[in-house]
């Protein structure tokens, strides 16, 4: 929690909610775990209404569930869920892009705000190579955000970054049982670079081309998850 300027219910309230969002992304906090809204309020040293508010909103995005007499806990999605999101992704990209020509395309992806999305996927793509989610999960985040509000309005890019939120969630349980940064790099997407290059040129055949190299990625990883271990 900051230590200066003013906090108010809201401010605190989003503040929990941002914190306990990253304990779930870095798997800290992993699908199935319950807490109480006591407990959460102890651990952070705040009273218990800002920690109530930022739980339902956290229920509210589908990262928690609430049971009335138990508490909350993390949700868990199942593999059926993430190829869901990986489909809906698809179709939504697939949509923005086949709407966009090359010249517009190219005219978006111009000045500081493209510098900024360059900036973020190279640090996704060494942290993704890497194998070092703790690095990776923010900037992919911010990464796809950014690239988001380029090409696509408000609500289109916050239902996006909603349902990537998701998939991390579900992905990290998997992603840190794999053994290892260096086979965990093996199934983590690192095709940030090549993308931002083809949204430089303004050419949306490669752009379409990357984003479905990224969905076929991610039903892959499906499948691999859905075979029997041996």
């Amino acid at each position: 929690m900051p230590a200066s300027g003013a906090v108010t219910r809201n401010t605190l309230r989003q503040q929990i909610a941002d914190a306990l969002r990253d304990e779930v992304l870095a798997g800290r906090l992993l699908p199935g775990q319950e807490f109480t809204v006591k407990q959460i309020a102890e651990q952070y040293g705040v009273s218990a209404t800002p920690v109530r508010e930022a739980l339902v909103d956290l229920s509210a995005q589908d990262l928690l569930d609430s049971d009335q007499h138990r508490g909350f806990r993390v949700h868990q999605f199942s593999v059926t869920d993430f190829r869901g999101m990986a489909e809906a992704r698809a179709l939504i990209f697939d949509a923005v892009f086949r709407e966009l020509g090359g010249e517009q395309l190219a005219a978006r992806a111009q000045g500081t705000a493209l510098v900024s999305v360059r900036r973020r996927a190279e640090e996704a793509g060494r942290a993704a190579r890497a194998g070092d989610l703790n690095i990776l999960i923010g900037y992919d985040l911010r990464f796809w955000r950014e690239l988001g509000a380029l090409v696509a309005n408000r609500y289109v890019a916050d239902f996006l970054h909603r349902l990537r939120v998701q998939a991390w969630v579900f992905s990290v349980p998997f992603l840190r049982a794999e053994g290892g940064a260096k086979a965990c790099a093996t199934w983590l997407w690192n095709g940030y670079e090549p993308l931002v290059d083809a949204l430089t040129l303004g050419d949306t055949a490669a752009v379409r081309t990357v984003i479905g190299d990224y969905d076929d990625h991610s039903l892959r990883w499906a499948d691999r998850l859905e075979r029997p271990r041996i």
